[in-house]
């Protein structure tokens, strides 16, 4: 993937985004020549992390994601507010953070007095039937993120040609949207391993409960984290230092996402972990891709730019995408048929 960034990264600017102005692109370019040599390095990151949560160690991981995120945001204040730098200045120190974290967590998990360890020998003997039933859960669920990821893209290209105001709402609204779903993202974590361990077991009364519990929480911790954004929100578009324009559209969107994330976020990004941990990745994978590409892609061209909503309808589309994947995930769930799809 980092090779195909740097292949693909004239492509990317200009046929994919069309025209943008120049300094965005001056800076795009830039922000993705750095930030693209970071790659290998938070793959090796969530590989080790993954290791230590399937031993239900997720605090090494919490930690070495703190230490990442600060080093992260001491860099980006020191070499923006510090040394003034543009784009660089917070492209930098995510790849350094990212490098940093890479190596803290494949030092951890190279400790041998861990249950699941790295060998210290470059010697191994592949087990086909083991990587088959890898690549049985890894390739739908690869499929599915790429798919993804390649519609976000495309949503990005058409919110390039609302302006610049667009371009800088949208991105804030990313970021403060993601602190938004952050208990639901890490619920969604504890599910895979949770759930595993339960059908692992065979023991489905448990998965369940247990299912149940965690969505509670993920629900909890939303409105814990969208409440606090809503109060700090006039202080956050102060702090971007945004154009009022900007600034207003970013408000709006983020209390839209705010709301649908209360009601609608674990149903629809929690819950198909549960299916993913019992082994049942086609399901999630078919629904997310479908719903994306009719609901995210499509719909964002019909309502942001046909219907005259802009960045605003772009966003009213991706929480229409969460509506139709919460009824195929909750009518999935109740017919029960995800729990005949163990892989071990």
């Amino acid at each position: 993937m980092d090779i195909f960034s740097y292949i693909f990264k004239n492509f990317i600017l200009h046929g994919v985004f069309g025209h943008i102005d120049a300094d965005v692109e001056g800076y795009a370019n830039v922000y993705l020549l750095i930030v693209s040599a970071s790659i290998p390095f938070i793959a090796l990151y969530n590989c080790g992390a993954a290791i230590f949560r399937s031993m239900g160690n997720s605090k090494v991981s919490m930690k070495v994601s703190i230490l990442m995120n600060a080093i992260n945001v001491i860099g980006n204040a020191i070499l923006i507010y510090g040394f003034h730098r543009g784009a660089e200045g917070v492209a930098i120190p995510t790849l350094v953070s990212r490098a940093v974290a890479a190596a803290v967590i494949i030092c951890l998990a190279a400790n041998q007095n861990n249950a699941l360890h790295i060998k210290r020998s470059f010697k191994y003997r592949i087990r086909w039937d083991m990587v088959k039933r890898i690549l049985y859960i890894g390739i739908p669920n690869g499929m599915e993120n790429s798919m993804f990821q390649l519609g976000k893209i495309l949503v990005l290209s058409l919110v390039s040609t609302f302006g610049t105001y667009a371009i800088a709402a949208n991105a804030v609204s990313n970021i403060i949207a993601s602190f938004q779903n952050i208990a639901g993202t890490a619920a969604g974590l504890a599910v895979v391993t949770v759930i595993a361990r339960c059908v692992g077991a065979g023991d489905f009364e448990q998965a369940r409960y247990y299912t149940k519990k965690l969505h509670i929480f993920a629900y909890l911790g939303i409105m814990v984290s969208v409440g606090f954004t809503f109060v700090v929100l006039p202080f956050i578009m102060r702090v971007y230092n945004l154009s009022d324009m900007a600034a207003s559209s970013a408000t709006h969107i983020l209390m839209l996402h705010g709301t649908c994330s209360i009601l609608i976020w674990p149903l629809s990004f929690v819950l198909p972990n549960v299916f993913r941990a019992a082994g049942d990745v086609k399901y999630s994978m078919i629904v997310s891709i479908i719903s994306m590409w009719i609901c995210r892609v499509i719909l964002s061209y019909v309502i942001g730019q046909y219907m005259g909503l802009g960045v605003f309808g772009v966003w009213v589309a991706m929480i229409i995408d969460w509506f139709v994947r919460m009824l195929f995930f909750i009518c999935h769930y109740r017919s029960g048929k995800w729990q005949n799809r163990q892989v071990v």
